[in-house]
């Protein structure tokens, strides 16, 4: 069987109180501990639902509370069924 291809998807979580308030306070700090808090949780979903070492999360989006990680569409399945995510797109190159 050939493994199934890699490609770029978005993630993007369901409404999260802490995110809402660490994203309001504008401040350097603010904004450093808001990056701290959403690569965590991030990262902490991705172990939870996949293998180690089976995925790249390429970075955390602060702007929107979401991540892009390099994974199969199977794996992109499991992250949709996720109770923590709204949505999961894989990235559509513009030509």
């Amino acid at each position: 069987m050939a493994k199934q291809q890699e490609e770029v998807y978005f993630v993007f979580m369901n409404f999260d109180p802490v995110y809402e308030r660490l994203r309001a306070d504008r401040s350097k700090e603010g904004s450093a501990t808001l990056d701290a808090y959403l690569s965590h949780k991030h990262d902490k979903l991705l172990a939870k639902l996949l293998q180690l070492d089976s995925y790249r999360k390429r970075s955390s989006l602060a702007i929107v509370d979401g991540f892009a990680v390099e994974i199969t569409e199977d794996q992109a399945s499991v992250l949709r069924s996720a109770k923590e995510v709204r949505v999961v797109e894989k990235n559509q190159e513009l030509a």
